[in-house]
C-alpha cells in the first residue's frame, strides 16, 4: 500500500514496488501480518508523525514475519525465524507491504504461542505501554496507577503490564468493556460515559492519558503530589503544566521508540500467559481502508490487524 499524498482512506493504493534489499546489520522480512494502529490513520490523514513522514510512503509500523534474508554483520536471526517488530518509528516503516528491511535489533523473536495475526497486533500498542510505565513511570508494586482508554489498542496492554508490575489497576472504559477489563487484571474500571474519573477517583501515582483534552486536567487532580501523568498527547499546554507545578504532579510526555530488547521480553510474558494480546478482526491488505475506517471509529476493543500472506502450508498461521 503506497501513500501519495495526505487524505483519506482512499490516499491508500496498491503499487507494485522494487523488493527492498538489506543493508549491513539489517534483515529483510516477509511480512504475514501487520498491526493498524491510530498513528497510522492520523499520519495518513496529514496528523500523527506526518512532520516526520513525507509522501509517498509505505504506511504502518507493526509488522510480523519470517527473516527471507541477512545483511551482513547480523547474528541474532538466521533465515527462516519468526520475528516481529515496530521498524524505523517515527519515521517510515513500510509495514503495509509483502516485505520490509529494517536494523536487526528493531526486531525480536516472535512469540511462539501466537500467530502472525496475534503478534501483529503488539509491537507499538504494548511498546508504548511498557516504555511508558517501566522505563518512564517506573511503576511499583502497590502504586495506584489509572489508564483511560483502556480497552484500546495500547490500554488493554497497559492494564496488564501494571498488573503484572504489581500496581493496583484502574482502567477508564465504557460499560460493555468492564467485565473484559476486570478479566485481564483491572482493580476497577471507570464508566466515562457516565462519571468523569476524578470525581471518583484520587491519590493516584500514575496516570497514563491516550486521549489528551480534558483528561490531562482530570489527571493533575487526581494524582497525589509526587504522582506522575505520562502523555502521548505531546506537551501540556501552559495553563495545565502551571497547574501540574503547581499540585507538585511530573509530566512526561511521550513517544515509543523501537526497541527490540523489550520487545524479547514482552514475547516472554505472551509465551508466559501474563499477557494477552486481543485481535478485534482481520482484514486483508487491499481493504486497508475498511480497517481505518474501522479503527477511527473509536469504539474498537484491542487491535485491528491486516493480512498480508497466507502462512506457509503445515504452519497454521504461526
Amino acid at each position: 500500500m503506497v501513500q501519495h499524498s495526505f487524505g483519506g482512506p482512499e490516499a491508500l493504493t496498491v503499487e507494485s514496488v522494487k523488493r527492498p534489499s538489506p543493508l549491513p546489520t539489517e534483515v529483510l522480512v516477509r511480512v504475514y501480518a501487520a498491526g493498524v494502529n491510530p498513528v497510522d490513520w492520523k499520519t495518513r490523514a496529514g496528523g500523527g508523525v506526518a512532520g516526520v513522514v513525507e509522501p509517498p510512503f509505505v504506511p504502518g509500523w507493526d509488522v510480523a514475519g519470517v527473516v527471507e534474508e541477512i545483511g551482513s554483520g547480523v547474528t541474532r536471526f538466521a533465515v527462516g525465524d519468526r520475528v516481529y517488530g515496530m521498524p524505523w518509528f517515527p519515521r517510515a516503516g513500510g509495514a503495509y507491504a509483502e516485505y520490509v528491511t529494517a536494523p536487526s535489533r528493531q526486531f525480536a523473536r516472535a512469540p511462539r504461542t501466537a500467530t502472525f495475526e496475534q503478534a501483529a497486533g503488539v509491537p507499538l500498542a504494548a511498546l508504548t505501554a511498557w516504555q511508558a510505565l517501566v522505563d518512564t513511570a517506573d511503576v511499583r508494586p502497590g502504586q495506584r496507577v489509572l489508564v483511560t482508554a483502556a480497552a484500546g489498542g495500547v490500554g488493554h496492554f497497559a492494564v496488564q503490564i501494571a498488573k503484572h508490575l504489581g500496581a493496583y489497576v484502574i482502567g477508564v472504559a465504557g460499560p460493555s468493556n468492564r467485565e473484559w477489563l476486570t478479566s485481564i487484571g483491572a482493580d476497577e474500571v471507570v464508566d466515562y460515559t457516565t462519571t468523569a474519573f476524578d470525581d471518583v477517583v484520587t491519590d493516584l501515582d500514575v496516570v497514563f492519558d491516550l486521549i489528551g483534552g480534558d483528561n490531562q486536567a482530570r489527571a493533575i487532580r487526581a494524582l497525589r503530589r509526587g504522582g506522575r501523568l505520562v502523555s502521548v498527547s505531546g506537551p501540556l499546554a501552559p495553563d495545565l503544566a502551571a497547574a501540574a507545578d503547581d499540585a507538585g504532579v511530573g509530566v512526561a510526555p511521550f513517544l515509543v521508540e523501537p526497541d527490540g530488547a523489550a520487545l524479547a521480553t514482552i514475547a516472554d510474558l505472551i509465551d508466559q500467559g501474563a499477557i494477552h494480546v486481543e485481535i478485534a478482526r482481520v482484514v486483508p491488505l487491499d481493504r486497508v481502508a475498511e480497517a481505518h475506517e474501522a479503527g477511527e471509529s473509536g469504539h474498537t476493543r484491542g487491535k485491528i490487524v491486516l493480512g498480508v500472506r497466507t502462512a506457509r502450508p503445515g504452519t497454521a498461521s504461526r
